[in-house]
């Protein structure tokens, strides 16, 4: 019996030793991943001076965002001359592309402001270049996709093929309608035909008082399409082909800004939890130390940040929508 319990008396020891060099792995790791996100994003986006024009960066999917908000109005506060948007979206959530226009607006009102397409501006990123008097694109960049999409997954045929029902109570037939797990009844569908024909109007409106079009005009470039930099410019969607020395040449020239200044990077920077390389270190690093709940936890939470809710405003390749 001695023995047994001596053998018992180690066992917790290790055990013990083993859960305190783990917590300490754990904090180790933790502690490396923010020092890492400290250098690849800093805290908040650095000011530019009054002897500079602020470079900003619109890239990949277009989400509400709060804190991309606020830098933008910390910029209107800076003592930057001018400001160069530069886009690379296939748009996102409608209602984040309109967040994200109407803070550009405000910016516009406050500096001399220009656009330059990099490779897209696509449906909310088109939104979001529309916030600017003049536009300018290369001639292999898209733009366009002016247009709104609703999606959801119905999967009503395979619940039947493997026997499961779900069964609901609800308030009115239009409530959560459609759900994904029963066909979309007609009124339903008709439903989200409204919200998408109202947003889509609202659309086209802004395309049309932003870009001076008549309805002839827009009628042409608004069924969904993307178009190429060259077909663009004739098309009244942007202004000029070119690239940021472009956007310095027109901004010297028509907002007369002092000519020679240097263009500096003001960071839209991404939260922490957006920073996907440093949420899959996190998981790998959890998963090392025999903590997989934790880590799926961790990714199951990325999963759902980045997720796209509500009607898009957004480019899919193979579609014109």
């Amino acid at each position: 019996m001695s023995l047994d319990s001596d053998v018992i008396v180690d066992r917790r020891r290790i055990r013990r030793k083993l859960t305190f060099w783990r917590v300490a792995a754990v904090l180790v790791a933790i502690g490396a991943v923010i020092a890492v996100g400290a250098m690849v994003s800093p805290a908040g986006p650095a000011l530019t001076t009054s002897g500079s024009i602020a470079r900003i960066k619109i890239d990949g999917l277009i989400r509400s965002n709060s804190e991309r908000v606020e830098a933008l109005e910390r910029l209107e506060k800076s003592n930057s001359a001018a400001v160069i948007v530069h886009i690379n979206s296939p748009g996102g959530t409608t209602a984040g592309s309109e967040e994200l226009y109407t803070a550009l607006m405000r910016l516009k009102a406050k500096k001399p402001m220009v656009v330059v397409v990099e490779g897209l501006a696509a449906s909310g990123g088109y939104i979001a270049a529309l916030a600017s008097d003049h536009i300018i694109a290369q001639q292999s960049s898209l733009v366009g996709s002016i247009g709104v999409l609703f999606q959801y997954p119905n999967v009503s045929e395979l619940m039947k093929t493997v026997g499961v029902k779900v069964e609901e109570v609800k308030s009115s037939p239009l409530k959560a309608a459609p759900n994904g797990f029963e066909p979309t009844s007609p009124e339903a569908r008709a439903a989200l035909e409204s919200l998408v024909r109202d947003s889509y109007a609202w659309f086209r409106d802004l395309v049309k008082q932003r870009r001076a079009m008549d309805d002839d005009q827009l009628g042409i470039v608004a069924d969904g399409r993307v178009f190429t930099g060259r077909q663009a410019v004739g098309l009244k969607l942007i202004d000029q082909l070119g690239d940021e020395k472009t956007a310095v040449a027109w901004l010297e020239t028509e907002k007369r800004v002092k000519s020679g200044l240097p263009v500096r990077d003001f960071k839209l920077s991404p939260q922490f939890g957006d920073l996907t390389f440093l949420r899959a270190a996190a998981s790998i690093t959890l998963d090392a130390l025999g903590l997989g709940v934790i880590a799926r936890q961790v990714e199951q939470s990325g999963a759902m940040h980045l997720g796209l809710d509500g009607m898009l405003a957004l480019w899919v390749p193979g579609s014109t929508r």
